[in-house]
This record gives C-alpha cells, structure tokens and sequence, in this order.
C-alpha cells in the first residue's frame, strides 16, 4: 500500500487488531485519544478490549504509518488535545482488512480449562466460582438487553444499524449461551450421584 509522498507501508496488523478497532471508532466519529477510551468503555470495548496505554500506544503507531493525522488545532493551548481522524490510506487499510477472509478461532477459556483440572484433582470450591461467572454473565446479559431496547427501536433499520444490531446480538446470544450452560453446568454438580 502506498502511503503519503508515495512511501510503501508495510502493515504488521494481525488478523484481528487493536488498530482495526481504532480506524473503526475514528471513521465514525473523529476523536482524541482520550475521547477514544471513553468509547471503547462504553461500546467496542464489549467485544475487543484494549487499556488505555495500548490505544495511545497504537495512535501513535497509526499515526506513524500515515494511516491517521492529527487534525490542525483550531487555537494554540498548551496541554490541548489531538483530534484524530482516519486518512485515505487508513480507510483503504480497514476495508482490506474487512474483506478479508478469516477463519474463526477456537474457545480458550480458563473457565474450560479448569473444570476438566476439577475432573483430575476434585471439584471442591468450584461451585461458588460458577455461580460467581454465572452472576457476571447475567450482569451482562442484562446490560446488553438494556442496550438493545435504548438503541435499537424496531424503526432503526438502516443497513449500518442492521449491522451494529448483529454485533450487540451476538453479545446477547453469547451470554444467553453462557448463562444457560452454567445453570445447567450447576445442575449437574449439584445431582446426587447415587
């Protein structure tokens, strides 16, 4: 790809990326880094999460690849703010990366992990913490139900809405799955073996 003053950019964006995110949150609505964070807390950080260190870290990455700019300051301040917004070569980047195939990836929860331990070693204390992961996913479950109803009326249909919708669907099939399988999950540890 061919970036400012003709200068090829070779981008070491990995399939799925913190800079992905960030060219997406900056197309749809130009903003500082701190602007960014709040942001991310409040939606794409759902689904991709990332510290605050790590989005200046990856502006200022961005920045570099001539994939972003800093907008002009409208006065001289010191201690003011960058506004970033998305240049050509960035939207090019994120479209690529939008089209591209990706394979999907397999579950990796410690959660998996340490109830086939619990098989191994004894179940003792297991219990309270599925019933802890059940608390959160239902915490969960509901704040995104809650987000459903604010954000999406069922007059919200333009093809943009459509897909946010999908992603918050997700979410909400996601830990409707999780609820469900730790209810069950508590069930069956709970079933008296004889």
């Amino acid at each position: 790809m061919a970036g400012p003053a003709g200068r090829v950019i070779t981008l070491t964006l990995s399939p799925m990326s913190l800079p992905h995110a960030i060219l997406t949150a900056l197309l749809e609505k130009p903003s500082s880094g701190l602007e960014l964070t709040r942001r991310f807390d409040r939606s794409i950080g759902y689904f991709w999460s990332a510290t605050h260190q790590q989005i200046y870290r990856e502006l200022g990455k961005l920045e570099r690849e001539g994939l972003i700019r800093a907008l002009p300051a409208q006065a001289p301040a010191r201690g003011q703010k960058k506004q970033y917004e998305v240049l050509p070569e960035g939207r090019a980047e994120l479209a690529r990366w939008t089209a591209a195939p990706q394979d999907p990836k397999p579950l990796r929860d410690p959660l998996l992990l340490r109830l086939r331990s619990a098989a191994v070693v004894g179940v003792e204390g297991v219990d309270a913490d599925l019933r802890r992961h059940l608390d959160l996913h239902r915490s969960q479950l509901a704040t995104y139900l809650e987000i459903e109803k604010r954000d999406f009326p069922p007059d919200k249909d333009s093809e943009p809405d459509r897909l946010q919708h999908a992603v918050l669907r997700a979410g909400i099939d996601l830990e409707t799955f999780w609820v469900r399988w730790l209810e069950r999950t508590l069930a069956e540890l709970a079933r008296d073996p004889g």
